[in-house]
């Protein structure tokens, strides 16, 4: 087992750092590129929102085993307090979409005691907490405040080129996060309370404490993404925003690239959200259908992710 300080202090291999380091070129490269080549600039919008909830989510499941099912309430928390900000206050837009992910991290910070739960128990009283959120912000009695039912406008900010590269941005942003959490010794740490929590604290590691910080990371990121997704759509409904389908297609992304990795939640989210984007526009009648059958697919003969078919035959995978 590792020792807790030795573990947190650890550099990571120069190899591994080398290797995030060109992922993220490379993930940099292909959306800073792919509107001039790809017409549908909102479609690659809302695909990376969608990978980097998939890619916050994995911080924390893919490494601590805490799988959140209301993981949407940080998005839509960080969407509301990102426009909040912008209504309220003079801040630069830039600055307001900072204070989104901090206000998503402070709410994570106080649903922290719901990590002394485990299991089904967590899952539930997470999407319980999301959906409080959620009432809270669509109440009509607070609409002066949240806009209530009718949502939110932020138009005199609308930029959706500049909102697209904030969500680039975000999304190397998590990808740094996985990254870091995939090579560092905090990122061992956390595996090792994964697999045997008992063992880590008898081994010195601080349990609680490890899995708050990924929590907090995750929470982070997802309210980061909230507030470009605001910003780039500029009009929203509490629906929009704090739809289960969000929570719902994260965790199904993050499991079909494989957790636990870097490039896992990248693939799973781009291939999937790729495929969603084409049978809803050309055969919405089978959407339904087709990506259940793929679901089941997956859990029966991928539970680990199609980067699990690359680790069987020992190919190392970020």
């Amino acid at each position: 087992m590792l020792n807790p300080t030795l573990a947190e202090t650890r550099p990571p291999a120069p190899g591994r750092m080398r290797t995030g380091s060109i992922l993220l070129a490379v993930v940099a490269a292909v959306f800073l590129v792919a509107p001039h080549l790809y017409g549908n600039q909102s479609l690659l919008f809302t695909m990376m929102a969608f990978i980097v909830l998939a890619q916050g989510l994995n911080l924390l499941y893919g490494f601590t085993g805490y799988l959140p099912f209301g993981y949407v309430g940080f998005f839509g928390s960080g969407a509301y307090a990102t426009s909040l900000l912008v209504m309220h206050t003079h801040l630069p837009v830039l600055a307001c979409v900072l204070g989104g992910g901090l206000a998503a991290a402070l709410i994570g910070l106080m649903l922290g005691p719901l990590l002394r739960l485990s299991g089904a128990y967590f899952s539930i009283a997470n999407l319980a907490a999301s959906q409080i959120i959620y009432f809270v912000v669509s109440n009509p009695n607070l609409a002066d405040l949240t806009g209530g039912p009718y949502g939110l406008k932020i138009e005199q900010v609308y930029n959706p080129q500049a909102s697209y590269y904030c969500m680039l941005a975000v999304l190397l942003v998590a990808c740094a996060f996985a990254a870091y959490f995939r090579t560092s010794g905090f990122g061992m740490a956390l595996r090792a309370v994964k697999q045997d929590p008992v063992s880590a604290a008898m081994a010195g590691i601080d349990v609680v404490r490890m899995r708050l910080v990924a929590w907090l990371v995750s929470a982070l990121v997802a309210g980061l993404a909230g507030g470009a997704y605001a910003w780039g759509i500029s009009v929203f409904y509490p629906d929009a925003v704090f739809t289960l389908q969000f929570s719902v297609f994260a965790i199904v992304f993050a499991l079909f690239g494989g957790v636990g990795t870097v490039i896992g939640p990248i693939i799973g989210a781009s291939l999937l959200y790729t495929l969603y984007s084409a049978i809803g526009i050309s055969t919405p009648q089978y959407f339904q259908f087709i990506y259940g059958g793929l679901i089941v697919l997956l859990v029966l003969f991928l539970p680990g992710g199609l980067l699990s078919l690359l680790q069987r035959r020992g190919i190392h995978v970020f």
